[in-house]
Order: structure tokens, then C-alpha cells, then sequence
């Protein structure tokens, strides 16, 4: 058994929208954005749904501008392994998580628990044996 639930949702922007598109959306929204203190490359526009993540995420050169969604697990693997189950792929292990595509090529990413209060009250359980 485990458990997973959507976490986040990012705009990923090249390093030279990077600015302009946390002002947009920050003003657009009309929320603050609030750096991360351990990573420059990404910014959370705060306060606009309660255990659900907006981030704005800056990209390396030549990464085109997308948006994806990041499900948080307390057992990565096991979610990993139930997507691919349901027709997603392994795109990239990463330090703790995984870059992977939906079954149309759209990237999304399998994270370690993020927000354990929201984890604890909002995550599905999954019976791993039904796999």
C-alpha cells in the first residue's frame, strides 16, 4: 500500500522569462510570490489554494516554456510503477523523484511528500498487490 495526491502545478519558463512570468502570474493572480530560500530556480506564488502548490520553475537554455504537475507519494517507486501501469513512462531519475510523460508526452514529475498535513487528510490509498 501507498499513498499519492497532486501537489503542485509549474510553469516552467526559460531563464529569460523567468522574471516576467512570476510578475504576470503573481499580478495576474493577485497573490505574492515568495522565493524558494534553497533554490533560486523557482518561486511560489502563495496563498491561492490551501495544500496545492503554484510554482513558477526556471529552465535551462533551450527548454521550451510548459507547464506540469508534480504528484507527491510516500513511496515513489510504487507510484512510479502504477502510472506506468496506466500507460506513463520513465523519462529521468532525478535526486529523490522522477520526470516521467503521460500516455500523450506531457511531462509530469513523482516528488516525495511535499505538504504532509494536506498528505495526511487529502492522499489516495493504493493497494500495490492490485497491480
Amino acid at each position: 500500500m501507498h499513498r499519492s495526491r497532486l501537489t503542485g502545478a509549474l510553469f516552467d519558463v526559460p531563464a529569460e522569462d523567468y522574471g516576467a512570468e512570476i510578475a504576470f502570474w503573481s499580478g495576474a493572480l493577485g497573490i505574492p510570490s515568495i522565493p524558494d530560500d534553497d533554490d533560486p530556480d523557482y518561486v511560489r506564488l502563495e496563498g491561492l489554494f490551501s495544500g496545492l502548490e503554484i510554482l513558477v520553475q526556471r529552465l535551462g537554455p533551450g527548454a521550451p516554456a510548459r507547464m506540469h504537475f508534480d504528484i507527491e507519494s510516500d513511496d515513489v517507486e510504487a507510484e512510479v510503477e502504477r502510472l506506468e501501469h496506466m500507460g506513463a513512462s520513465r523519462v529521468r531519475a532525478m535526486e529523490s523523484w522522477w520526470i516521467m510523460r503521460d500516455p500523450a508526452g506531457l511531462l509530469f514529475c513523482v516528488v516525495e511528500v511535499q505538504s504532509p498535513e494536506e498528505f495526511a487528510a487529502e492522499a489516495t490509498i493504493w493497494d500495490d498487490e492490485a497491480l
